[in-house]
């Protein structure tokens, strides 16, 4: 069964989490799928931006927990190791924006996950959820990582122990998440962004990423480093000479991420 759908929309990869029976709920096939799909994601120079949002009423409620209890599932050090790490190592190491609309409840890995991408857009009626303390495990999938450098070591910590619901409006409020918008709304305006960053200069887009990355790491000093190095790679691109000469000759630059 096809638990990630796939689709191109010009240069845009649309990724659904597709197990709407469960809540979008992770499983082993599940997480490979999703893992195969990112992979081939890097690799095609014609996917500019990457898209992910769920099916039906939720965005993703993290793991299956009955394949997780399962004695003769693969276990929770497997699934960790082999289903949610790689998943986030890949969001963040794949030098393209990656664009999350969160549809519906995004709970424990779920939210990790959503949390994970570059432009994060939920619909109003949406809420996070760190669910973990309520069945006595840790916050995986990057969020102890995460979380804190989004909203500050605080707050995560609070929301981690006490496993409050967070809605939307307060997820933007806090600098959670970039934008709420109507449900009604929320995939014509996601997508949207996800096609104007798809159209934008993304080697600039993905250094600018990778900086990002590293920022938590890093110092000052070697940050200026860094970027400046970067910058380099950044201005040999066929994007910053065709940005530069369309701001000189005063028309609309045509951008192809090279």
């Amino acid at each position: 069964m096809t638990f990630i759908k796939s689709e191109i929309d010009g240069s845009v990869l649309k990724l659904t989490l597709n197990r709407p029976d469960k809540f979008n709920s992770f499983n082993r096939e599940m997480a490979l799928q999703l893992q195969a799909e990112l992979d081939k994601a890097k690799s095609d120079k014609s996917i500019r931006a990457i898209y992910i949002t769920g099916e039906g009423k939720a965005f993703c409620a993290g793991q299956d927990l009955s394949e997780a209890m399962d004695k003769n599932g693969p276990g929770i050090e497997r699934i960790v190791k082999e289903h949610y790490n790689p998943i986030i190592q890949k969001i963040r190491a794949i030098e393209k924006p990656i664009v999350c609309a969160v549809n519906g409840v995004a709970a424990g890995a779920g939210a990790n996950i959503a949390l994970a991408c570059d432009v994060v857009i939920a619909g109003a009626s949406v809420s996070f959820i760190q669910a973990f303390s309520k069945i006595g495990l840790i916050p995986d999938s990057g969020g102890t990582f995460i979380l804190p450098r989004l909203i500050g070591f605080g707050k995560a910590s609070a929301l981690m122990m006490l496993g409050d619901k967070v809605s939307a409006t307060d997820a933007e409020r806090m600098g959670m998440i970039y934008k709420v918008c109507d449900d009604a709304n929320l995939q014509t305006e996601s997508l949207a962004i996800a096609k104007t960053l798809a159209d934008m200069p993304t080697i600039g887009i993905g250094l600018t990423k990778k900086l990002l990355n590293n920022s938590g790491f890093s110092t000052l000093e070697n940050q200026l480093i860094s970027e400046a190095h970067e910058q380099v790679k950044a201005a040999k691109s066929y994007d910053y000479n065709e940005g530069v000469n369309a701001f000189l000759e005063k028309r609309k630059p045509v951008f192809k991420g090279e």
